[in-house]
């Protein structure tokens, strides 16, 4: 058997994961997908020790130990899923960017001492801002009201 064909078959293996892995939203879909570009991996080195007839077999023991590997990977990774799914409500990977719970578009309550429109920070970015209803205060009440 020619080298070419479990080669090739790899790379497909490995475009279509790499695929999964770019373009799914979902965690369990791009944990699959992982998987997929590790048995290419895997098919290229079996192949790959078959063809050059390794005394040794180092192709298949790396084999062995990426298979170990991607099982630890999928189990731990299917828990953390799994938990932000009970937390969150979904699984969805472009919600699981900020691990933080957060309000509308918010720190979560936590003031950011670099965003100069922090007002509690105690700097005014306007520096017109006073207790007697100037800008700062406005802003404010629109805020409440919001």
């Amino acid at each position: 058997m020619h080298l070419a064909y479990p080669a090739v078959l790899a790379v497909l293996l490995f475009c279509v994961g790499l695929y999964g892995v770019l373009a799914r939203r979902n965690a369990i879909l791009v944990l699959m997908s992982v998987e997929l570009m590790l048995n290419a991996v895997n098919l290229n080195l079996v192949a790959f020790d078959v063809a050059f007839r390794d005394v040794l077999r180092s192709g298949q023991s790396f084999t062995l130990f990426i298979i170990a590997l991607a099982a630890a990977e999928i189990g731990i990774g299917l828990a953390i899923v799994l938990m932000v799914y009970r937390n969150r409500g979904t699984s969805a990977v472009d919600c699981l960017r900020d691990l933080a719970d957060t309000d509308a578009g918010g720190t979560g309550g936590a003031a950011d001492p670099a965003d100069p429109a922090d007002p509690a920070d105690g700097q005014d970015p306007q520096g017109a801002g006073d207790a007697a209803g100037g800008p700062a205060t406005a802003s404010k009440k629109a805020e409440a009201t919001a």
